[in-house]
This record gives structure tokens, C-alpha cells and sequence, in this order.
């Protein structure tokens, strides 16, 4: 960035959002925190866009390595924009590849192209909207990978999380295109298996990605469903899952089942947004 890390610890700002802090990585030279209320929303190393932080971003990113051959460029789009961080870990591991990074903040998007500025050589196009109306908008067979990570504040919102949205999104992407969602949720999993079952009502091949405690109801936390028409890379995925410094695990086919309990699907008549976090999660809380 250029900037002298002493002089500038971290920045607050107004956003339609919240109040946005930056705080930087006391560890990581040119690393920092983006927090909206106090909820760690993204962590970006501007030094190296390959070091991923948050465990749940990790598993994202085992998805982008394997959906096609090292190198190979992907178009892509971002649903929820934080500060950018897997587009900025698909720039750097997948030169050329196309991307589309979506957020409804403005403002949140002009700290980030202040504070966090992306490579300009990168074809990441950064912009202001809708997740669902952009998604809606978007071409047909258009993406190699979708991903929806869209918080408002700590919740993913009502009208992202329904059949009619991952249909939405499943038309974006071409026959053997990826879907990847980061949810989160604790407890009973009611949420979680709900959305596992939307998924599994669009798209023929789903697995679900997240820590053991997480999957089993003990903690709240994050789980990354993905999906597609064509088969997924489960042995590989789930290899990677395992060795991550929080080793996740993954569950598909009969073990899905199981884990959606007869949940039923979604549908824009039956959406809610997803749980609040218990007090204390994310350093929400005291």
C-alpha cells in the first residue's frame, strides 16, 4: 500500500452497513482485518493475496483450485464483496481469469478501493448492487464458479438463501459449473439443513464443507456448501479439508442425507435470514 503501518493502526469509517474498521494484522506487514460492527467480515494480505486467514475462505479457495487445471482462467462471480479476498486469491493463482466482485455497500467499496487497493492488472470489475437482481441479470452459461458469501451484518439476508435464488444461479453458471455458498449456523443446524436441501433441489452433486464441532450442532460456525450439475472433486476436497490448520471435514451423498434430516427446500414464500451468532462469536459481544 505504501502506507506507514504505525501511522495508520486502523481506520474507521461510516458505511451503509455499520461503522467498517480496518485493523491491521499485528503479525503480517500490509495484513488487515475488515470488521462491520464489530463482526470480522474479511482478512487481506495485500503483500500475498495467496495467504488465506479464515478457515471458512480456505475451503473456498481448495474450491477454486480444483475446478479446473492449475493456471487455467475462471470467470467468476462474487456475491458480497467484503474486501475482496478470494477474487484477489483467484488473480493470483489463476492470472487472466475474469471476475465480477458484487457489494451493496458503496461505501464499503470505496474504503476498500482506498485502503485495500486491488492490482490493476487483475480483470476484477468491483460493483454496486443487488446480489439477487445482479445474479438475475447475468447472462446465461456465463460463470465457471458462483460464490455467495453476503452477510448483512453477521445474517445471510431472507432473499438470498431459496430455491428461486440458487435457480438464479445455477442458470449463470455453465453445465459444469460450481456453486459455493458460505453459510453460517449453530445449535439444532435447522438453517443449515435447509439450505442443504435448496441446494439439493437445483443442483444433482452437493457437499458440505465445515468443521466437525460445527457439523455436529456443538459450535456456531461456518459450512460451504458446494454444488454443480457435473461431479464434484470430493477425494480431493475432502483431502484438503482434512489438512487445513482447523481440519474441517466433508460430508456427501448418504452421510448429506443423513445431515438434512428431511429438511425440506427454501422457496422465496418460506425464506428467513439465517440465525443470529450467540454473544461472544466473531468478538461479537463482551
Amino acid at each position: 500500500m505504501g502506507r506507514s503501518r504505525k501511522a495508520h493502526q486502523a481506520v474507521t469509517r461510516e458505511v451503509a452497513s455499520g461503522v467498517a474498521e480496518l485493523v491491521a494484522d499485528p503479525d503480517v506487514p500490509d495484513a488487515w482485518t475488515l470488521c462491520v460492527d464489530g463482526t470480522p467480515q474479511s482478512h487481506v494480505d495485500l503483500g500475498d493475496p495467496t495467504r488465506i486467514e479464515f478457515e471458512y475462505v480456505r475451503r473456498l479457495a481448495h474450491v477454486v483450485d480444483l475446478v479446473a487445471p492449475p493456471r487455467a482462467p475462471l470467470r467468476v462471480m462474487h456475491l458480497g464483496g467484503g474486501a475482496v479476498t478470494l477474487a484477489r486469491y483467484v488473480a493470483a493463482t489463476r492470472p487472466r481469469s475474469a471476475q465480477q466482485v458484487v457489494e451493496i455497500d458503496a461505501a464499503l467499496i470505496d474504503l476498500v478501493r482506498d485502503r485495500l487497493p486491488v492490482d490493476r492488472t487483475w480483470r476484477i470489475r468491483i460493483r454496486h448492487g443487488d446480489a439477487r437482481a445482479v445474479l438475475a441479470a447475468a447472462p446465461q452459461d456465463a460463470f465457471d464458479l458462483v460464490v455467495t458469501d453476503v452477510f448483512a451484518g453477521a445474517r445471510t439476508p431472507a432473499h438470498l438463501t431459496s430455491v428461486e435464488y440458487v435457480s438464479l444461479a445455477a442458470r449463470a453458471l455453465h453445465p459444469g459449473g460450481v456453486y459455493a455458498a458460505n453459510i453460517a449456523d449453530g445449535g439444532p443446524l435447522a438453517f443449515a439443513r435447509a439450505q442443504v436441501a435448496t441446494v439439493g433441489a437445483v443442483f444433482p452433486h452437493v457437499c458440505v464443507l465445515a468443521e466437525p464441532a460445527v457439523l455436529r450442532g456443538r459450535r456456531f460456525g461456518n459450512l460451504v456448501l458446494v454444488a454443480s450439475r457435473a461431479e464434484l472433486p470430493i477425494a480431493d476436497l475432502a483431502r484438503r479439508t482434512a489438512g487445513d490448520p482447523f481440519p474441517g471435514r466433508l460430508e456427501h451423498g448418504d452421510a448429506l442425507t443423513r445431515f438434512t434430516g428431511g429438511a425440506r427446500p427454501t422457496t422465496d414464500e418460506t425464506a428467513t435470514q439465517s440465525p443470529p451468532p450467540p454473544e461472544g462469536t466473531y468478538g461479537l459481544g463482551a
